[in-house]
């Protein structure tokens, strides 16, 4: 990494990003790791590790959730792997067991979910899971870190030897216990533990009338402490078991490990797993902190960046609850140089910071708070002049350093660099350092350099103004309250409001006067003309944003009278369907009644059965071939339908009806209805019977069905 890359990592406080996701890593190791985050140029492994944290993010808001990756770190028992006939301690054992069990976890969620998390999932193809490492250890030590007595043979008979002992330990010293109580030569605590042994509490003066060993006394020598004479062969046999178990658990140990050590190489892929997943892990939750998203990347090199969010600034008017101001932002190669102007403290750096900080963020793979529709691109170089960059250790001032920055600009300029130069050309006089900062930005538009810059010089906007791929930009000023908009407008340079603002902070007119007849009347003319049309700028802007506000409801507005109107259309085409239906059960109901009157009249049975077959033969031969179960399913689909457009005539007078064309003809006086006229709902084409009329209502029959409705909805047929 050249020294001029590590300067604009330090200048677009890169460092400080990654120090905030190291904060949401869990392993010591991630978090290290975290602090200095790789930047990609690769556009391979830039989209590579944004579909990490990308597909990382997504498990957030689904049920498939990634399993948890924390572990303790391994790293002095690989050591120790590295080394022969060395032994792990049972808890550097457990780490290990630990690892292989979240490895575990992972390679199998992976690859039954390799669908939703492709690119996640392809980081364990060239892993292999090898289950015996952790049944080994489960085999020898149990889930709190203690060699199983099923360790091995002799272990196992060891311990049974050991607990043998401590029996007769137990039963030998309650005996004695309780003789030496009878005898009332014990304390009123009548016992103790001293270097891990039980022993009586024997009262100074009986110390020479108790057989055993003496261990020591009370503070004030009133009490001596004595192991019994009948529990020390057993307590010198329970010594030398303990030996030989703890030689047994150093050899099951020394077999272990050596069985583990030729797994050395998987344990540390194994970790090395972990503890990208977990920056990852971190990566999206702080992806999710600052709203960040996965812009396209194209190779095109345009990079667009609308409602562009500066992550830190973010962060930290979350805190103080205060507003931040999206910028959007866009260079390609026909817009390859942004000048940026306007007044101090007006956002200028922060949106020269954004851009820069951004671009490092998609480079390094994390998400960015962008809007969707933005897209990006990778450049190879990054190059920026930011802040006052006085080199005491050099003894060089600003402006030289800054020369110094500019000669290293000329090294390595070309059509891959994003350059980013804040306050062009200050430092030195106002005249000669702005023709220089010109010259600059000549050589690099030539040599096709993505950039943006800020400046007050007027020289350096006026060669923005007259080159092809260079533009103008401004910071847009409130000119009645003198306060910064924080909003970036593209196509026009802004003007510094020097005079507006001082006068603003209490100068007084006839310091502001002096100040301006010092200066060129061209000038001042120039940066005038500049405020005036940043405030017709303004004003536009708040214009096109209330036509946008109308355009939106007015919008709104169609859409719901169109799907009212569709609403209605299904209801009449259901109306008719309907109406069609019963009209054909009447005519069935009127030839049946024919068929029972004639049956009523002449009884011949005969006459009815053929009559009847006849009208049942006549509808079949108009239905469609339909098998028995569709039919029934058809007759309570029809039953549904008909309550559901009872229910639906009777709220139809409620609802809001579109507005009519004027043109239509007028309609017949409400007086003029009366019952048994036929008639039909406004633009429906289902006709009914006035069966009554009361207070303007009427009742209208249907045939199956009737409903109220007032007499202005009504026409007739």
């Amino acid at each position: 990494m050249n020294a001029v890359f590590k300067k604009a990592l330090v200048d677009l406080e890169f460092d400080a990003v990654c120090n905030q996701i190291a904060l949401l890593c869990t392993n010591e190791k991630a978090k290290e790791d975290a602090v200095a985050l790789p930047i990609y140029f690769s556009e391979d492994e830039v989209m590579r590790t944004l579909r990490y944290t990308s597909e990382y993010l997504s498990s957030f808001e689904n049920e498939n959730r990634i399993p948890n990756h924390g572990f303790d770190s391994i790293s002095e028992e690989l050591g120790l792997l590295r080394i022969e006939n060395t032994a792990i301690e049972p808890e550097g054992l457990q780490r290990i067991a630990q690892v292989c069990t979240l490895f575990e976890a992972h390679y199998k969620f992976f690859k039954k979910f390799n669908t939703y998390y492709p690119t996640l999932a392809s980081r364990l193809d060239s892993l292999v899971y090898e289950a015996e490492i952790k049944k080994q250890i489960g085999e020898v030590i149990d889930r709190f870190g203690v060699i199983k007595s099923n360790a091995s043979p002799v272990l196992n008979d060891l311990r049974r030897s050991i607990n043998e002992v401590r029996a007769k330990i137990n039963q030998s010293f309650g005996a004695s216990l309780s003789h030496y109580t009878k005898l009332d030569y014990l304390d009123d605590i009548r016992e103790s533990v001293i270097e891990n042994q039980r022993v009586l509490a024997v009262k100074a003066m009986y110390r020479r009338k108790v057989k055993g060993s003496l261990l020591g006394s009370s503070k004030t020598g009133s009490i001596v402490y004595i192991v019994p004479e009948s529990t020390q062969q057993h307590s010198r046999a329970l010594a030398d078991l303990l030996y030989e178990e703890g030689q047994e658990i150093r050899r099951i140990l020394l077999l272990l490990t050596s069985f583990i050590r030729p797994f050395r190489r998987d344990l540390e892929l194994y970790t090395r797993y972990l503890i990208q997943i977990d920056i990852i892990a971190a990566k999206a939750r702080y992806a999710q902190k600052i709203n960040g998203i996965m812009p396209e990347v194209n190779s095109s090199q345009h990079l667009f960046l609308k409602d562009a969010y500066h992550p830190l600034l973010l962060i930290q008017n979350r805190k103080e609850n205060r507003v931040t101001k999206p910028q959007t932002i866009e260079l390609h190669p026909e817009n390859r140089i942004i000048v940026i102007s306007g007044p101090n403290a007006g956002g200028k750096s922060i949106t020269l910071k954004t851009v820069g900080l951004l671009q490092l963020m998609i480079q390094a793979g994390i998400l960015i708070p962008v809007h969707r529709s933005s897209t990006v691109c990778l450049f190879e170089n990054f190059m920026t002049d930011i802040g006052d960059n006085q080199s005491i250790e050099n003894h060089l001032s600003t402006y030289s350093f800054r020369l110094k920055n500019m000669r290293q600009f000329l090294q390595k300029c070309d059509e891959s660099t994003l350059f980013l130069i804040d306050e062009f050309g200050t430092g030195s006089d106002p005249e000669l350092g702005g023709a220089l900062a010109e010259a600059f930005l000549e050589e690099f538009y030539e040599r096709k350099s993505f950039g943006v810059i800020t400046t007050h010089y007027s020289n350096l906007k006026l060669l923005a103004n007259e080159l092809e791929h260079a533009t103008n930009a401004n910071m847009l000023f409130d000119n009645k309250s003198l306060e910064p908009i924080y909003q970036l407008v593209l196509g026009e340079a802004g003007s510094s409001f020097t005079f507006e603002v001082a006068e603003k902070n209490g100068i007084p007119y006839r310091f502001l006067n002096r100040a301006k007849k010092k200066i060129e009347r061209g000038k001042v003319r120039f940066d005038q003309t500049i405020a005036k049309l940043q405030k017709e700028r303004s004003k536009m802007t708040k214009t096109e944003s209330a036509l946008d506000e109308q355009a939106q409801r007015a919008k709104k507005e169609a859409e719901r009278l169109e799907k009212l109107n569709e609403k209605l259309d299904d209801k009449l085409r259901s109306y008719q369907q309907l109406y069609d239906y019963h009209q054909r059960m009447i005519q069935l109901g009127q030839k049946l009644d024919e068929l029972s009157e004639r049956y009523f009249v002449d009884q011949k049975k005969r006459t009815l059965i053929s009559g009847v077959l006849h009208l049942v033969e006549t509808e079949n031969s108009k239905r469609k071939k339909k098998n028995a179960t569709e039919v029934k399913a058809e007759r309570k689909t029809k039953k549904v339908q008909e309550r559901s457009l009872k229910q639906e005539i009777k709220e139809l007078p409620k609802q809001s009806k579109p507005k009519t064309d004027k043109t239509k003809k007028a309609k017949p006086n409400i007086k003029s209805f009366k019952i048994g006229d036929r008639v039909r709902l406004e633009e429906s084409k289902s006709t009914g019977t006035i069966d009554a009329i009361e207070k303007e209502i009427a009742t209208v029959n249907y045939g199956m069905f009737t409903t109220k409705v007032h007499l202005s909805k009504l026409e007739k047929t």
